[in-house]
């Protein structure tokens, strides 16, 4: 399951990548989709920020497939999933629901929850086949910002593997094969929002929204054991 930001750089974007993009206006977003990870003689530590929180459960339930673990963790919506999501408890603050998992599920049944609600916020941590991978229960920050801030801390969901298949998931670039640290960091510039010849009379701006494409350029900035690097890509998602 490669994340969003691989298929770009290898011109791939699909759904799951356009969703990334949905909360997006126009402008230049900052330390965005950024990541860190060590290499201690082949087990891999990878944290990251939220963006990457729903590829990493899909990664790891591939990984789980037919066998069970014990799954904790929420599922974020705007909309009602009772009756559609098997859950213990639920919170809800602002229209924002949370719905809060703990119980034993399979692979599948995890790849399930991601296929069908492919727009909530996936935060589920569980271990899959000496694996591990643990997500904060919490909702991220629902809407980015163009202001300078703070950098965010890269801590929201951390993996730990020792399948180097996983970690070319995140950091594909060949100038990183052997690397001891690593951290990455992107800038997205969106310069154009591009709205389907269907949707030109559509009223419905949350049904645009969700169907505009994002179109601009990322800026991938590398320091690999110190070694500074930048890649650039056009993009449309």
């Amino acid at each position: 399951m490669d994340c969003f930001i691989k298929k770009i750089f290898e011109g791939k974007p699909d759904n799951l990548a356009h969703i990334q993009f949905q909360k997006f206006s126009k402008g230049e977003f900052k330390d965005k989709a950024m990541l860190k990870a060590r290499n201690s003689s082949g087990k891999f530590t990878i944290s990251t920020t939220p963006e990457y929180a729903n590829e990493m459960v899909r990664s790891m339930a591939e990984k789980l497939g037919n066998n069970k673990t014990h799954v904790t963790g929420i599922v974020v919506s705007t909309k009602d999933l009772s009756g559609e999501l098997e859950f213990s408890d639920k919170k809800q603050f602002m229209g924002i629901k949370q719905y809060v998992i703990d119980r034993e599920m399979t692979g599948e049944e995890i790849m399930q929850i991601c296929d069908k609600f492919p727009n909530s916020f996936i935060a589920l941590s569980f271990k899959a086949n000496g694996n591990e991978l643990k997500i904060k229960p919490k909702a991220p920050k629902s809407k980015p910002s163009t202001k300078a801030e703070e950098k965010p801390k890269i801590d929201f969901c951390k993996l730990i593997t020792n399948d180097r298949k996983i970690v070319k998931e995140y950091i594909f670039d060949e100038e990183a094969d052997n690397f001891k640290n690593i951290e990455v960091k992107h800038t997205f510039f969106i310069n154009d929002i591009i709205i389907p010849d269907e949707l030109k009379n559509e009223k419905d701006f949350a049904k645009i929204r969700e169907m505009a494409k994002k179109k601009g350029k990322i800026i991938r900035g590398l320091d690999i054991d110190g070694k500074i690097l930048k890649k650039e890509i056009e993009f449309e998602a």
